[in-house]
């Protein structure tokens, strides 16, 4: 729905402004997009039936023996902004990919007031970071958050972590956006110059912090000295891609024992997917057309590849990887007055549960932030 209606984008632009940081350009789309209710719903049931699976020993068991060392320890929490992104077919959603450090929830805030919409997510997110806090620390006094990344001003969504830092501040919590590399463990507590940091908001995209840079940060998690959220067990739990292929194989989901009613729901819920090393090579060029190409451990459609653009070189460079390939299911798509722009819907969840529903428009083979009038997008639930 391209509708005439727009989005008032200065009150986003006076919001980041306030924060010293400049309006996020092809960020947002002045366009709208409709979501049936019954789809919405439907999205959410997969979601949950995702986590009942992902609750059980065998599953666990499972995926955790390709998953890196670091994922066996378990820190005790579930992680902040799990990310589910779909696309919808004839037989109704279908997800693509599960993310757990999905990033756009609080842009997305904004994007809604820029509609004249009202939300509570801001309250949601300040109380689900409180929750991740208090299943570690209980009662103790939240005192001071780092919000992490790898030379964060130039992350692209750098305007973002300064909103966390004021949601933070606002409810009397100190915070910064640090440079991981600028962490130190020392004396069994994690530091930030001389302040000793309590909980990390951990955006990097290196899943299990192996990186020399983020040696600090690992020593602190599996110290227990801070709270790390989301963390490496999450991801190697949810959103490393092979684990798709388990949660798509029916004799997979009945060994783990997964019960028939939330089998049939991820198997009509879940685009097929499989390890490329473990099929048949001819065979998978032979369906290139029909599939997608993804590394496991991959993240922002890095070195992902649609099959009917293999060229024989990628081919043997994706053999040689850990790469699933995927049933392709088209994204939907939006004719804004005569120009065609691709979409899919992202989840943002926490425990299973559905906080807020974005799009993401685009055009090109993945979601990119680079076209005009693309970037995310206001969802209309329809009954």
């Amino acid at each position: 729905m391209a509708g005439s209606l727009m989005p008032d984008f200065g009150k986003i632009r006076g919001e980041c402004e306030s924060e010293g940081v400049a309006f996020p350009g092809n960020m947002f789309s002045p366009f709208r997009v409709a979501v049936s209710q019954a789809h919405a719903v439907r999205m959410a049931e997969i979601i949950r039936g995702i986590e009942r699976a992902v609750m059980l020993d065998a599953y666990r068991e499972k995926v955790l023996g390709w998953a890196p060392s670091i994922a066996r320890f378990d820190p005790g929490t579930p992680g902040v902004f799990f990310g589910y992104d779909f696309h919808i077919g004839d037989d109704g959603p279908r997800l693509i990919e599960i993310n757990t450090n999905a990033g756009g929830a609080y842009l997305n805030v904004l994007l809604a007031k820029a509609w004249g919409e009202s939300t509570d997510a801001e309250k949601t997110f300040h109380d689900m970071f409180m929750a991740e806090w208090r299943l570690r620390r209980g009662g103790s006094e939240l005192r001071y958050i780092a919000i992490v990344d790898d030379d964060c001003a130039s992350q692209f969504l750098y305007p973002e972590f300064c909103l966390f830092k004021k949601l933070f501040r606002n409810h009397g919590i100190s915070a910064s956006i640090v440079d991981a590399r600028d962490l130190e463990f020392r004396g069994g507590r994690l530091f930030h110059g001389d302040r000793q940091v309590d909980l990390v908001y951990n955006r990097l995209t290196d899943f299990s912090l192996e990186a020399d840079s983020h040696l600090a940060l690992r020593q602190a998690y599996l110290a227990d000295a801070v709270v790390l959220t989301p963390h490496p067990r999450a991801h190697a739990l949810f959103a490393d891609k092979r684990n798709l292929s388990v949660l798509t194989d029916r004799s997979a989901l009945e060994s783990i024992g997964v019960d028939e009613e939330t089998a049939a729901l991820l198997l009509g819920g879940i685009a097929k997917t499989r390890i490329v090393k473990e099929s048949d090579p001819e065979a998978l060029w032979a369906k290139r057309r029909s599939l997608f190409f993804k590394p496991g451990a991959g993240y922002g459609a890095r070195a992902v590849y649609r099959g009917d653009k293999l060229t024989r070189r990628v081919w043997g460079e994706i053999l040689a990887g850990d790469y699933v390939c995927q049933e392709y299911v088209p994204a939907m798509e939006l004719d804004t007055e005569g120009r065609v722009l691709k979409y899919d819907y992202r989840n943002f969840a926490y425990e299973g549960r559905v906080q807020l529903l974005a799009a993401r428009l685009y055009q090109g083979q993945t979601t990119n932030f680079r076209t005009e009038g693309g970037g995310f997008a206001r969802v209309v639930i329809q009954p």
